[in-house]
């Protein structure tokens, strides 16, 4: 409909049929969809009357995964509001980036993180009020504002096309970018992916490892489940470790995270089980065919790989169950679709690798950005800078990010298949594949390597890894440099950052 508001959808429809149904299970307890309602409708009261938010102000949220901080996502949006959520890791300087970016003029902080962003507030040159949250009994907290308000408020009647949050970038590729979403692409991620792809059902509880600030974990623990009126576990620190203990503890069904945590949970996972879970989803980077099938023999289950973007909010391809090709992204999901272009923006022949191109009911629009509008949108196409291919039967198979293929002697060479064969090495823990510069071949081959423990960083591993990599794949594809490190440069979300490397490399 040309008026809605995604909130009063995801809540208060489910609320007002049975407020005692779950919506989210933490470790301290369970919060119903009645309480979050009325906790969600006492802030956005707070935030209308005590805090002078108006429609379309923005509202910076600043805590980990736990029922205030949905709670405060909720009440933005009834108050008309744009939520610019963000990460917990982030210091002053991000901080005060996106609180400039954006123009926020209120945030609300977990009081236990909240040192960052007053420091980032105390810099601003424009009008700007922080209020914590999480911390019950203190003078000025949201938590004493909301005191005596009513449980009821007056959902703004926003248009589905109002502009509901400001999603920032991760930042693989340097500074974030602040990408605008409406209330009608909040529901529409839900009725696409989460609908045809993911198939939950109203009694499955979500997990995951992602924060709400970034638009893979807001999906699935969030739109996806109140879509459907189920549930979600937050935990505050999700590490792999306590993510699985989480699953086995509290029946997690369907979980989302990223390669790298299914790579982690794989020894306890294959130890005790993986609880209840049947649906897994991994996104945020290329799942490695050697994690799938590894996955797959250690708890059964075969993990459903995506593709999205923050400027897309959430999945476009995918697939599930026996459509399910290991080492493919996927198809289009419905709703979506998708080609494979070149350089001047032609459809490029199936079977060409190119610039996966995609358009569906979401879409990239950068907050005061025409430059990068531009460049990412071109002919009612998001282009999305990853290199893929697409097969006779419409199965999309990555090769890399575009600016992550690397030319060696003429050779067009892809980082993630060189690094899914080095994964399959009992060695190595993780590792990244990028391009140096090279006088004789234009580019070399480099692994950066995280080796398991008691394994030795020498030059007889060394070879054995080239070794192991010519025999397997093309020999002009091995790593002619091979460097070990302790740790790879990740973003908050699990997301390689291959630029930083290219940086220490240069």
């Amino acid at each position: 409909p040309a008026q809605l508001n995604c909130a009063a959808e995801l809540l208060d429809r489910h609320a007002s049929v049975d407020r005692d149904r779950p919506a989210f299970v933490t470790p301290a307890g369970t919060w119903t969809y009645g309480e979050l309602l009325d906790a969600a409708n006492r802030i956005a009261r707070v935030l209308t009357e005590d805090c002078g938010v108006r429609p379309g102000n923005r509202v910076l949220l600043r805590g980990p995964n736990n029922p205030m901080m949905a709670a405060c996502w909720f009440a933005v949006l009834k108050a008309g509001g744009v939520c610019v959520a963000t990460m917990p890791l982030l210091r002053t300087r991000e901080l005060a980036w996106m609180l400039e970016r954006a123009r926020v003029s209120l945030s609300l902080t977990d009081t236990r993180i909240a040192g960052e962003l007053e420091r980032a507030h105390e810099a601003l040159a424009h009008p700007h009020r922080v209020v914590h949250f999480n911390a019950p009994g203190v003078a000025g907290s949201l938590e004493s504002l909301m005191e005596g308000k009513a449980t009821t408020f007056p959902n703004v009647a926003t248009a589905a096309d109002d502009v509901a949050l400001i999603a920032f970038t991760s930042g693989t590729t340097g500074k974030a970018k602040g990408t605008m979403h409406f209330h009608r692409d909040v529901l529409a991620i839900a009725d696409t992916f989460s609908k045809h792809v993911l198939r939950p059902e109203p009694d499955d509880i979500f997990c995951g490892s992602p924060p709400f600030a970034f638009t893979f974990g807001l999906g699935g623990l969030v739109i996806f489940p109140m879509r459907i009126g189920a549930a979600s576990l937050l935990l505050e620190q999700a590490s792999p470790p306590l993510l699985l203990e989480g699953i086995r503890a509290h029946g997690a069904t369907v979980c989302f995270t990223a390669p790298t945590a299914y790579r982690a949970m794989l020894e306890g996972a294959r130890e005790g089980g993986a609880g209840l879970l049947r649906r897994c989803v991994s996104a945020g980077e290329a799942l490695p065919r050697a994690t799938f099938e590894a996955w797959e023999q250690a708890t059964g289950i075969r993990i459903i790989d995506g593709i999205g973007s923050t400027e897309m909010l959430h999945i476009f391809i995918s697939a599930a169950d026996d459509a399910i090709r290991p080492g493919s992204t996927g198809i289009c999901v419905p709703g979506y679709r998708a080609c494979v272009l070149d350089d001047a923006g032609n459809e490029l022949p199936r079977g060409s690798i190119g610039r996966l191109a995609v358009r569906g009911p979401t879409g990239c629009r950068y907050l005061a950005d025409e430059e990068r509008q531009r460049g990412y949108v071109s002919n009612g196409w998001n282009v999305t800078g990853d290199a893929y291919v697409q097969d006779e039967d419409g199965y999309f198979w990555y090769q890399a990010r575009a600016d992550d293929m690397i030319i060696s002697g003429g050779y067009n060479i892809a980082g993630p298949e060189v690094e899914n064969v080095l994964l399959e090495h009992d060695s190595v823990r993780e590792c990244a594949v990028i391009g140096v510069p090279d006088d004789e071949r234009g580019h070399v081959v480099k692994a950066v390597v995280v080796l398991n423990e008691g394994v030795a960083a020498n030059s007889d591993t060394v070879r054995t890894l080239q070794d192991f990599v010519k025999a397997e794949i093309a020999p002009y594809k091995y790593p002619r440099i091979i460097e070990f490190t302790a740790a790879l440069p990740r973003t908050e979300t699990g997301k390689l950052q291959r630029y930083r490397l290219r940086e220490e490399s240069a």
